[in-house]
């Protein structure tokens, strides 16, 4: 295994006295990816907006890539880790091409940096987000599942060897939620880490290294599908029974919802 490009020891962010996370420990290596799931309120997002810098931490410490995120400037995190937000602005006055565009703005002090090289990283970060034919077009003309592929095609134009995201699939079709889901896979090969906070247990089973389950601000249980996607341990943490089969056509666990209408 790879050193970690994420170390998390410790983290702990409060609000108001109420601890959002709660004691996290966490690593993160080149080439694995990481679902974070849990349900609403567990602290998902709260640590991936820690991971990311964005917010830093009450208690413990958080490096990226070697680099403290406490005090460290954006430009710098920058090079070292790319965020997809959740509910981030849709009035963008720019084109869809000018949003991916960005993600090229951290390495345009590279010593290698090149026009070439940045249309080369955007034209192809487009097509594996089948974006290319909405490039002309104004951010906030697109549908919902439209700006989120751009934004992912944003996100892989940035190179980064460690990318966040925050619910990626979130309105996009099922042909769409695959492809950037096999797309996330392709990053991970490309030794990239990719962390994702997801909703949808049975993506994260089959597309996931490793899955992190969170309750109330902490890690409940971390490890493979297998390990972490049982029925007991899911249907306590959610409040809903589930069931857990294996995978007619995956190799993986299947979770099921249970108990129905009366």
């Amino acid at each position: 295994m790879p050193d970690p490009i994420l170390t998390a020891e410790n983290v702990t962010f409060r609000v108001g006295g109420h601890a959002l996370v709660d004691g996290v420990d966490l690593t993160g290596c080149p080439g694995e990816v990481i679902a974070i799931l849990g349900p609403n309120g567990a602290g998902k997002t709260t640590l991936l907006r820690l991971i990311s810098g964005d917010l830093l931490p009450d208690e413990g410490t958080l490096s990226v890539g070697g680099i403290d995120t406490s005090g460290t400037v954006p430009l710098e995190l920058a090079k070292v880790r790319s965020v997809m937000r959740q509910g981030g602005a849709t009035d963008i006055p720019f084109t869809a091409l000018a949003v991916v565009e960005m993600g090229r703005y951290p390495h345009r002090t590279d010593e290698d940096a090149s026009l070439d090289l940045d249309r080369s990283a955007i034209r192809s970060a487009m097509e594996r987000t089948d974006t290319v034919q909405l490039a002309s077009r104004t951010f906030s003309t697109l549908s919902g599942g439209e700006q989120t592929r751009v934004i992912m095609a944003r996100v892989f134009a940035q190179a980064a060897p460690l990318v966040l995201l925050d619910e990626p699939t979130t309105a996009l079709d099922v042909a769409h939620q695959e492809r950037v889901l096999a797309e996330m896979r392709q990053l991970a090969a490309d030794d990239a880490c990719v962390i994702a906070v997801l909703h949808d247990l049975n993506a994260a089973a089959y597309h996931a290294d490793r899955i992190v389950l969170m309750e109330e601000g902490s890690i409940r249980a971390e490890g493979l599908a297998a390990e972490v996607l049982t029925a007991e341990l899911l249907s306590d943490v959610y409040g809903q029974p589930m069931t857990v089969v294996d995978h007619p056509t995956r190799d993986c666990p299947l979770v099921l919802v249970t108990g129905g209408r009366t």
